[in-house]
């Protein structure tokens, strides 16, 4: 990186150079964790971000879209309000090192934690003086819990970032909800703080205090892109303070959703989540994220057929990448701080994969030597060399079309301990490539590489 000065304005801080780490990892784990894992439930739903249990405290408790049912109701006290279940969200079987193997073990190379998501409450020891009573430090683990995974996730030699909600249901209203406001008056009487100090009270403070004490890779907000404007939320400014002071400035990258302007327009990567749009391409680094389920935080709604198979996920997993994508596939552990054994299982059956095809993924880009149409198969690009990755075992010769004129030297079947040669010739501008008979003794299964050698 440069030594160059960031101005707080777009112009400049768009100019920064992209942290080489991002574009390379392209697998990544996200943790939804906190007092929503303690109720863990939302009715399953099938639209578009229907099912996310961590809304419990706007879309259960509260009457955001709908009361699921009165399930809050039908399950707890009358006057039980949300933060009462902070007490139970102990994490009293977290085991920081063994959450950090496993997603080792899947082939992921960065780890992000909701640090804080929209009901505010933080899993780490703030010093913060709005939230004395409601951080981990404080009630629940009384533990640093964030401090703790990220230092098993840095021991295991990946990356540690953090997931910081911009907005807080107990403080902003919001353009969203008829009534402008996600959760209950008297949640927000009794807890929220005046909407003008925010910025300055919480947000910009809490943000400092997280790079300066943790130093993460990585900083993914969400939120502030629905009605946080750049001057209220200081976006800006902060920014600017973080590329020129932070010590982990030449390491950290930001996403695109601290205020309004930014979606698609400013910051170092771009955000989906569930596919609500499309990729950027080659046109800037970007992220995908999702829940092995329908939710992040975890959802006890959920049953086996609301999970995708590893094999859904392996191919997600290459689509994006194979658009020039980042995959950040999330778990959600419980509130004693399990990871459920079903995405365990998603996990290791992803890592045996990436062991074997992982040369396909990291450090890819978008393959611009090879074409093909097929939906069934996938091309990347690293180096000088090109990957066709394909969904199903082909019994029929792949067809690739030749674009820049350079034409592959040899071709290679990526599996287990050793190298298959495979057979391909050149036609009418074509590489045809002839699949070798199958063996079950190669470690395949999932999906299927072939390298192209130049």
């Amino acid at each position: 990186m440069t030594n160059k000065t960031y101005q707080p304005d777009w112009a400049s801080l768009d100019s920064r150079e992209m942290p080489q780490w991002f574009n390379e990892a392209r697998f990544g784990i996200f943790i939804h964790w906190g007092v929503y894992s303690v109720p863990s439930w939302r009715k399953i739903n099938n639209t578009l971000f229907g099912s996310y249990a961590e809304w419990y405290y706007a879309s259960v408790y509260g009457q955001y879209r709908n009361n699921d049912d009165d399930f809050h109701q039908r399950n707890y006290a009358p006057d039980f309000l949300y933060r009462d279940f902070a007490p139970q969200f102990k994490a009293e079987l977290f085991q920081p090192e063994a959450w950090a193997a496993l997603f080792k073990s899947s082939g992921a190379k960065y780890v992000v934690l909701t640090t804080k998501h929209h009901d505010g409450f933080c899993l780490w020891p703030t010093e913060n003086r709005h939230k004395k009573g409601w951080n981990s430090g404080d009630t629940g683990p009384k533990r640093d819990l964030l401090g703790d995974i990220t230092q098993a996730v840095r021991d295991c030699g990946l990356k540690m970032g953090v997931y910081y909600s911009s907005v807080e249901w107990e403080t902003n209203s919001s353009h969203r909800p008829e009534s402008g406001y996600f959760i209950p008056q008297r949640d927000r009487e009794k807890f929220g703080i005046a909407e003008q100090s925010y910025p300055d009270e919480i947000l910009i403070p809490q943000l400092k205090e997280l790079v300066t004490n943790y130093q993460p890779c990585l900083i993914f907000s969400d939120g502030g892109e629905w009605d946080f404007s750049e001057e209220y939320s200081q976006t800006k400014e902060f920014l600017s303070w973080l590329y020129n002071e932070a010590p982990n400035k030449d390491e950290v990258v930001v996403n695109d959703r601290f205020c309004k302007e930014m979606p698609g327009e400013h910051g170092d990567y771009y955000s989906t989540e569930y596919n609500d749009k499309e990729g950027f391409g080659k046109l800037h680094p970007w992220e995908e994220s999702r829940g092995i389920g329908k939710s992040y935080g975890y959802n006890r709604a959920e049953q086996l057929e609301d999970y995708c198979t590893s094999q859904q996920l392996i191919l997600q997993l290459v689509g994006i990448v194979s658009k020039g994508g980042n995959f950040l596939l999330n778990v959600g552990p419980t509130a004693d701080g399990r990871i459920p054994v079903i995405q365990q299982e998603r996990l290791r059956d992803i890592g045996r994969w990436m062991a074997v095809n992982g040369d396909a993924i990291y450090g890819s880009e978008i393959c611009t030597r090879l074409q093909c149409n097929d939906e069934h198969t996938f091309l990347t690009s690293v180096g000088s060399d090109d990957y066709l990755i394909v969904t199903d075992w082909p019994t029929q010769p792949l067809s690739l079309r030749i674009v820049t004129g350079a034409v592959p030297a040899a071709c290679i079947l990526l599996c287990q301990g050793q190298q298959i040669p495979v057979p391909f010739e050149f036609e009418d501008g074509l590489v045809i490539v002839h699949p070798v008979p199958w063996r079950f003794d190669l470690g395949l299964e999932f999906a299927y590489t072939f390298k192209l050698s130049y």
